[in-house]
């Protein structure tokens, strides 16, 4: 049974007594029995004469001389001599030495004998024997013997004493197991440390859980990436943290902050002494923090010391860095070890490039090494390549492996193959895990179906998340009840997140609440933009048809014409007739009516009423009345109704003219 972790050896048992590892009391009680060396202590030579040394004086019955050299030919190997001293020393009432007979008897395999010895020698006060003892009592099922003579080593100050029983301790699920974890990590002890800092980081992120959860609901933020995977999730708009008064969401945060830079430290402490698990968590503590050099760094010391996932992480500090080369290397080095996430990233980097085998390769390797992402991203790759029939196998092997993104991936494909009763289950599976891409497209499936109020259900839990269209969508469904409140909440998430939709409902709602403007008075200066003109210039940035019009219309309300036109042609030549209507009028009014003539006619071709009311003018101007004729038709057909009006006069007279 082995607790110390990684790199265990005999001497990290605490069975094998040293002078470190004992108390006072036992070096003292033994007069220097415990004396043995450790490494970077003296020489060869210098060991050789020390145990010459004492073979004389315990060959002439020096008790304290025997257990030494007991221990001497005991961690050398040779047992027969050992016993020999340490059963002598023993006899003469040495603990020290009855610990170490029962390390050798233990190790011939008599356990029992073995266990008699160190019951001898922790009766005796001996903290490395009642380590000892406990450990063998665990080992033989009887946990409460174990936990009693496991507390007499550890309440004695013995470093191992104190981490075997926070591990007994822990195994049960009890919160005591923390006080001992500590107490060896504060002597030094490796593992303990670095088991310290695992539960620290635990409760850090359950306090950091607890406020996001709060959070949530005030602002309904979204999650993050999970990098080297293939999927993710936006994150949609915040709002102010509530206040640090010791109770709300802050509290929590700045609880889960201090535990974390705590674990920080136990952490580097396990690193510092070799521990290649606690470098790597230590490094992914510090890159959180944006402190990537840091990082690195007890990544590579970890990745060199063979931790597969660190050398995994290393490859992804290189490659955010610039260094494709240099990530790759490690990114291999670690997928040759068995890391699934090193492989989904080279497959995702022979992707990039092309490499369409040799990405396969790599997925397949990772899905080998049991990561579903690889399935996942072998769909990914199926699909790209119109694979779909093998894109929907690997998809589904993902999606039943519990794969959410996967399981969205799936119902999309079915439902573009028009199998809409055959995606649902999918979507509701992702949903339900927590997607929020299939959160949103049940919303549009259920829109579909004309079930709106289902439909607003999920759009709302994809909103809440931070989906920007699902945030744009709730806004309309409030628009349209009314709830001028709610859909502008809604609408500046949505916006905020990038849609141009969002930001152009947003701005006719803020549009509607302004009182009309006034004519200038002279030598007024120019006011600044409005919030909605700032919003409907975000949407016109965009690309926003309707916006980029809106803001050529404010443009030239101010007089600036310039601008004007160059919003008006940018909404036109998108296909906007509203934009080629209002061109043309800046252009007719400039007295390029040529020029407005085009844009009248590709607005009126787009069934703007009026711009053929316009073209019809200007035909009858120029004298062309049978253009004008069929241009009063037309926007006789298209209206409104005062266009329509006038466009009938305007034939008749054109008509009675042809006939006079």
């Amino acid at each position: 049974m082995d607790f110390m972790g990684d790199r265990a050896t005999l001497l990290e048992t605490g069975r094998f007594v040293q002078g470190q590892a004992d108390s006072a009391a036992d070096a003292e009680d033994s007069k220097g029995a415990t004396g043995a060396t450790t490494a970077g202590g003296p020489t060869e030579s210098a060991d050789a004469e020390t145990e010459a040394r004492h073979r004389r004086a315990a060959d002439g019955g020096d008790v304290a001389s025997m257990s030494v050299l007991g221990a001497l030919l005991l961690r050398r190997g040779d047992l027969d001599a050992a016993e020999k001293y340490l059963r002598a020393a023993t006899a003469e009432g040495d603990r020290a030495a009855a610990n170490n007979l029962g390390v050798l008897l233990h190790q011939r395999g008599y356990t029992e004998e073995a266990s008699g010895w160190w019951r001898v020698a922790a009766v005796a006060g001996s903290a490395a024997a009642a380590h000892a003892l406990g450990r063998h009592y665990r080992e033989q099922g009887d946990e409460p013997a174990a936990e009693y003579w496991l507390r007499q080593s550890a309440e004695q100050g013995h470093a191992l004493g104190a981490y075997a029983l926070a591990d007994l301790l822990e195994h049960r699920s009890d919160v005591g197991s923390e006080r001992w974890l500590r107490a060896a990590a504060e002597q030094g002890h490796r593992e303990a440390s670095y088991r310290l800092a695992r539960a620290l980081e635990r409760r850090a992120r359950q306090a950091a859980r607890t406020g996001d959860t709060v959070r949530a609901v005030i602002t309904g933020k979204g999650g993050g990436r999970d990098r080297g995977k293939g999927d993710g999730a936006g994150s949609g708009v915040r709002v102010a943290p509530a206040g640090h008064d010791g109770t709300g969401p802050g509290a929590e945060a700045d609880a889960g902050q201090s535990l974390l830079a705590e674990a920080a430290q136990w952490y580097r402490q396990a690193a510092a002494r070799g521990h290649r698990r606690a470098a790597l968590h230590l490094g992914a503590i510090l890159e959180s923090r944006g402190e990537l050099k840091e990082a690195g760094r007890w990544y590579l010391t970890s990745a060199k010391d063979g931790e597969a996932r660190a050398a995994c992480a290393l490859g992804f500090l290189l490659r955010d860095a610039g260094d494709e080369e240099s990530a790759a290397v490690w990114w291999l080095r670690a997928a040759q070890d068995g890391d699934g996430n090193a492989a989904n990233a080279l497959g995702a980097l022979h992707a990039a490039r092309g490499e369409q085998q040799t990405a396969e390769r790599w997925y397949r390797a990772a899905m080998d090494a049991g990561d579903v992402n690889g399935a996942y991203n072998l769909g990914l790759l199926c699909a790209a390549q119109d694979r779909t029939a093998q894109a929907e196998q690997w998809y589904r092997r993902a999606a039943y492996a519990g794969h959410r993104e996967a399981a969205n991936a799936l119902a999309v494909l079915l439902l573009q193959a028009g199998d809409p009763t055959g995606a649902e289950p999918w979507f509701s599976k992702a949903a339900e895990a927590g997607s929020v891409d299939a959160a949103f497209n049940l919303g549009i499936l259920y829109a579909g179906r004309d079930d709106d109020r289902t439909a607003l259900v999920w759009y709302e839990r994809a909103a809440a998340a931070g989906h920007t269209e699902a945030a744009l969508q709730v806004g309309i469904a409030c628009l349209r009840d009314g709830d001028e409140q709610a859909a502008e909440r809604h609408l500046r998430c949505a916006a905020g997140g990038g849609s141009a939709e969002a930001a152009f409902r947003l701005a006719t709602v803020l549009d509607a609440r302004q009182p009309p403007p006034g004519a200038p008075a002279l030598g007024e200066t120019q006011p600044e933009k409005t919030e909605c003109e700032q919003w409907y210039e975000r949407a016109a940035e965009h690309g926003h048809r309707r916006a980029q019009v809106r803001v050529g219309m404010l443009a030239a309300g101010r007089g600036d014409m310039t601008d004007a036109a160059r919003w008006y042609r940018e909404a036109a030549e998108a296909g906007s007739r509203n934009g080629a209507f209002n061109l043309g009028l800046l252009l007719a009014r400039e007295g390029s009516e040529r020029e407005a003539a085009l844009w009248w006619s590709r607005a009126a071709q787009a069934g703007h009423g009026r711009a053929a009311l316009r073209l019809a003018l200007l035909a009858a101007r120029r004298g062309e009345l049978a253009e004008g004729q069929r241009w009063c038709a037309r926007a006789v057909e298209l209206g409104p109704s005062e266009v329509t009006e006038r466009a009938a006069r305007l034939r008749e007279a054109l008509h009675q003219e042809l006939t006079a």
